[in-house]
């Protein structure tokens, strides 16, 4: 994939309507967006930073910005992304994404949703039952960038986000994986319709599916898959006091499973056993099964499975520790949503900048010291 151009973003944030009365618009809305995103970039986590580091790079910006009048002051952010409405904020982002992105077949799109704690409010205020904003995530694991993103809605949970993020996405020829919350009759229907297919964690939300593969595996363990076609790998890994022995059996032999019909284009089943042992504790085995529309060997299988965790650990953890995205109180109006955009747009610009062999937090720092480095994460 070639590196994300700033410039279409740019040219993509002027379709934004601008919500603000007319005679308040003493600041151009374009100007407001390309700061904010810059100084998100630059290690900026709330209003007041951000217009600091506007102040402090206001000659450097006016290299491409208009600026009538200097730099907008913490409370006209904060006013602008409180009205912002965040359903035309995303799809500016997801436009942005999906014409730089290049996806092929067999590329993974990881699902998952994540709570930003620090937009909770305190137990006394939460008998409205705002317990805080939750964003539900696609994550494109070749790329490295996130593809889109969608707010759950209150007093629900990702099932009913899920779908909504889903329709949003391009998935022609992708391999959809998503976590055992996902794992929905109409979910899966929806992936079959966009042209892709899914890696599905199964768990005990789907009657008596995950227990008839469960005990089907063990059958077929215990016979040693006697008379039945099936694959298998086996992976190990050594380090930091512990090992790890990971055992992936897939077959399609599901013609038995009375649930078959309900899931739209299911081919196979999968189970990983994963054998740990580390120093000075007892050795313990977890067992995970899965539901797949894929025929594929175990190796395929497998990069399935584990690939699904990148979204944990390539987008969730950066943005936990390289933005300290839950420290992040911001919650007023639309602000909260706005700024899970703002982050999202940093991490894709920052992810993407390779000559920088550093963490994130990292980068967001050098760009705030050198106006040069922060050209080269924008590429311009």
């Amino acid at each position: 994939m070639s590196q994300l151009e700033s410039k279409t973003l740019f040219d993509s944030l002027g379709h934004i309507e601008d919500p603000r009365c007319e005679h308040l618009t003493q600041h151009k809305l374009i100007d407001i967006l390309v700061i904010a995103i810059c100084a998100t970039i630059c290690g900026a986590d709330g209003w007041e930073q951000i217009a600091t580091c506007g102040r402090a790079k206001q000659e450097w910006f006016k290299q491409f910005l208009e600026l009538p009048h200097g730099i907008p002051s913490p409370d006209t952010f904060a006013r602008v992304f409180q009205l912002i409405k965040p359903t035309v904020f995303q799809q500016v982002f997801m436009h942005w994404v999906s014409a730089a992105v290049e996806k092929s077949g067999g590329d993974l799109v990881n699902i998952d949703g994540k709570q930003l704690r620090g937009t909770r409010k305190k137990k006394k205020y939460q008998a409205d039952g705002q317990e805080g904003l939750r964003m539900v995530s696609a994550w494109a694991a070749r790329n490295r960038v996130v593809l889109g993103q969608v707010k759950t809605a209150e007093k629900s949970n990702e099932i009913t986000a899920i779908p909504k993020l889903l329709e949003l996405l391009e998935l022609k020829g992708c391999i959809v994986t998503i976590d055992a919350m996902g794992c929905q009759t109409a979910i899966v229907e929806q992936i079959v319709k966009k042209e892709a297919d899914y890696v599905l964690s199964l768990k005990g939300n789907q009657g008596t599916l995950h227990t008839d593969v469960e005990e089907y595996f063990a059958w077929a363990t215990s016979e040693k898959f006697k008379d039945i076609e099936y694959d298998f790998c086996k992976s190990l890994e050594k380090g930091h006091g512990r090992i790890e022995e990971r055992i992936c059996y897939v077959t399609e032999d599901i013609e038995w499973l009375e649930q078959k019909a309900d899931w739209v284009g299911l081919k196979s089943i999968i189970m990983v056993e994963a054998k740990r042992e580390v120093i000075g504790m007892e050795p313990t085995v977890e067992r995970r099964y899965f539901i797949s529309s894929l025929a594929v060997t175990a190796r395929q299988a497998i990069k399935a499975v584990r690939g699904h965790w990148k979204v944990e650990n390539q987008l969730h953890w950066c943005l936990d520790v390289g933005f300290r995205e839950d420290a992040c109180r911001i919650r007023a109006g639309h602000s909260a949503e706005n700024l899970a955009v703002l982050r999202h747009i940093a991490l894709n610009l920052l992810k993407q900048e390779k000559s920088c062999k550093l963490g994130i937090a990292s980068k967001r720092m050098q760009a705030g010291w050198d106006n040069g480095y922060l050209s080269k994460v924008l590429n311009i």
